[in-house]
């Protein structure tokens, strides 16, 4: 990956899109690097629109707000492309040569012969997972989903380490003070819920970011 990465991701309400950002920011800024994270989405309810913005580079970053050509696009629910609940259409605007797109679903999808033909005039290389199958069967609630798409992207991409990341999942969950949203702050306390204690929150977790790296597939073009 080149030096400055940026990261768009799509879902909705629901689904952590705010909270994986702020977790892949903070562990790049483990690693050194600088990062900026910024959310973006309308009504605050279940299963509305949502994305988050995340830039990463080894220089200091000018850029702020909506990420225009992103090397990373992340879809954590099918129903962004299928219904087109997005902001960016077509999902993929903006993506640039050899970008890579990640797509939480258990079966591909069916594309456009105008969205297949993009993609490979791009070079891009996409990606499916199982992510909420994963989140449900490993961590034990569809709220782990965006620990899956972060498992994705960590199983495709050198864009932090597992250490970092580890670091940044335990400082969000364990008395990390950032909150987005009061939408957020609830969706992390009903997570917290699931489990007993924070460090089986933790460990569960990984679980599931280990078992999502191994389950990502790439898509081949035909």
């Amino acid at each position: 990956m080149s030096n400055k990465i940026n990261v768009r991701m799509s879902g909705l309400g629901g689904q952590g899109v705010v909270t994986a950002a702020h977790i892949l920011g903070s562990a790049a800024t483990k690693e050194g690097k600088k990062s900026t994270v910024n959310p973006f989405f309308g009504a605050e309810k279940r299963l509305a629109p949502a994305e988050s913005y995340v830039r990463i580079s080894d220089e200091k970053i000018h850029e702020r707000g909506e990420i225009l050509f992103p090397d990373i696009i992340m879809i954590f629910h099918p129903h962004v492309i299928t219904l087109g609940k997005c902001y960016t259409m077509p999902f993929y605007d903006g993506l640039q040569r050899n970008g890579i797109i990640i797509v939480n679903s258990e079966q591909p999808l069916t594309l456009g012969d105008d969205d297949l033909r993009k993609m490979t005039e791009l070079d891009a290389k996409l990606y499916y997972i199982p992510a909420t199958q994963i989140a449900s069967d490993i961590g034990g609630t569809e709220l782990a989903t965006n620990m899956s798409m972060l498992g994705g992207l960590l199983g495709v991409t050198q864009i932090v380490s597992q250490c970092s990341f580890q670091a940044a999942l335990e400082e969000r969950f364990s008395g990390g003070n950032f909150v987005a949203s009061g939408t957020t702050a609830a969706l992390d306390d009903a997570l917290k819920g699931k489990y007993d204690k924070v460090a089986q929150l933790i460990e569960k977790n990984l679980d599931v970011v280990n078992e999502a790296r191994l389950q990502i597939i790439e898509h081949q073009f035909i």
